[in-house]
């Protein structure tokens, strides 16, 4: 668990911006079902000023006109082409568009985080993560509460007072890293 939220850490110090990388993660999530994620990039990208009408397009980019810009499409095109990667193979034209758009450099990490959103989505969704609200208690699945506040920098002395009451997960003060 430690290992993913360095890599979140690393996505979200890198490029491309943080906005793009959420309307990734919010177009993933849907592509995955995952209601938790959903709702929590929705409230991210609402705190970070995309307005809402935006944000209801997204999983319908392609019709979305002027409210996507072309950096916006590339990746929401890519992340789709990589979330489906079992089905599509990621075609050599895909991989060309989003080349036109992105430097090699920000494709790796665009891709990392398409990567990443998959993973997390596969957990949020195997683990019954449902609380809405992103908070440090649910009680469907604890420890991946505790594992989503770490990852989202929630104020470190709940976490770590969970820790020693959530036994399922991994983490330093359980004797696990």
């Amino acid at each position: 668990m430690k290992a993913l939220g360095g890599v979140y850490g690393y996505v979200m110090q890198s490029s491309p911006p943080a906005v793009l990388v959420d309307l990734v993660y919010l177009r993933i999530s849907q592509i995955n079902n995952c209601a938790y994620c959903l709702d929590m990039h929705t409230r991210d990208l609402l705190k970070k000023g995309q307005k809402i009408e935006k944000l209801a397009l997204v999983q319908a980019w392609a019709e979305g006109g002027n409210l996507f810009d072309e950096r916006e499409r590339a990746a929401l095109a890519w992340a789709e082409t990589v979330s489906h990667v079992a089905e599509t193979g990621v075609p050599d034209e895909a991989y060309q568009a989003a080349r036109a758009v992105f430097e090699e450099r920000e494709l790796v990490y665009l891709t990392i985080a398409i990567s990443l959103m998959n993973v997390y989505n596969r957990m949020a969704i195997s683990f019954r993560n449902r609380d809405r609200d992103g908070g440090l208690t649910g009680p469907e699945s604890p420890g991946l509460s505790l594992w989503t506040a770490r990852l989202r920098g929630h104020d470190s002395d709940k976490i770590e007072a969970l820790s020693r009451t959530d036994n399922t997960m991994p983490s330093p003060a359980n004797g696990v890293s």
